[in-house]
């Protein structure tokens, strides 16, 4: 009886951590994911013409208000501000021009939470790339639609000193 009163309310903990009422299980789970997956696409369409365009507000507005930018060997970006910041620095300091997002899939965890993976292509102004890797976003849907909530990347080279 005790290990069920556990169980109970282990179940009900994480129930409560979800950041909706109600699991994508619950919900018509194939119409939220295609409507993220159209709005991913579009976004990451966004995010690659803020570099050509050198506009950080641009870039900013992919993201949620309480977002997160998880780089590699770096403190975490938190917030709009951090964002604004942290791609003046990957314009000006690392020279990215272009790029491209090669998403894998599209997960749902909640009716607005999804995961995306993928790889992702940096080019500088040259058009040649000069870095690759990998990618995992949490999206979050927001009263101005799907936004990047937690980001992080990786590169599939190691860091040059």
């Amino acid at each position: 009886m005790k290990s069920i009163k556990i169980l109970v309310l282990l179940f009900g903990t994480v129930m409560s951590m979800l950041p909706s009422g109600r699991t994508l299980a619950q919900s018509n789970s194939s119409a939220i994911v295609e409507d993220a997956r159209k709005a991913i696409a579009a976004s990451n369409e966004l995010y690659w013409q803020a570099y050509a365009k050198n506009d950080a507000s641009l870039f900013v507005n992919r993201y949620a208000e309480d977002c997160w930018i998880m780089t590699p060997n770096a403190p975490t970006v938190c917030g709009p501000d951090a964002v604004g910041s942290f791609f003046q620095a990957s314009y000006s300091k690392f020279g990215i021009r272009n790029g491209k997002f090669i998403t894998v899939d599209v997960y749902g965890i909640s009716e607005d939470i999804v995961a995306e993976i993928g790889f992702w292509k940096v080019y500088d102004a040259g058009n040649a790339e000069f870095d690759d890797g990998k990618y995992l976003v949490l999206w979050k849907k927001t009263s101005n639609g799907w936004k990047m909530w937690r980001d992080s990347f990786n590169s599939n080279h190691s860091k040059k000193n």
